[in-house]
């Protein structure tokens, strides 16, 4: 069974942070209080409410970071198929360890692909 834990505060600071990219509140997105961390924390993506990850719906925003080692961070706040909040997702480009849990105004927007162009 997967171990849950609270939130942190960084944590919640920073898809509230993300969240007011898109107009959105904490009405629109409510934020769990219990988290699931993806690979014991190694990389800081956790899984908001332990929800199942086969409900995946969607990105709802991506923001790069440059970790303290200069390593570029990609991360993804991204919603379920219920249009609650799914994972908080981070991809450090050479799959190390985190080493600073960036502040939100260390994170800049990046933009999404527009997945409604006909191929």
């Amino acid at each position: 069974m997967n171990q849950t834990r609270k939130i942190r505060d960084n944590e919640k600071a920073l898809i509230i942070h993300l969240l007011a990219q898109l107009n959105f509140t904490t009405e629109d997105y409510p934020i769990d209080e219990e988290v699931f961390e993806y690979e014991g924390g190694k990389m800081g993506s956790i899984s908001i409410g332990n929800k199942n990850p086969d409900e995946y719906d969607g990105d709802l925003i991506q923001v790069e970071y440059a970790d303290t080692d200069g390593t570029p961070v990609l991360i993804t706040l991204t919603k379920n198929k219920s249009n609650q909040l799914l994972d908080l997702d981070f991809w450090k480009v050479d799959f190390s360890a985190l080493i600073t849990y960036p502040k939100p105004e260390e994170v800049e927007v990046r933009e999404l692909p527009d997945n409604d162009v006909e191929l």
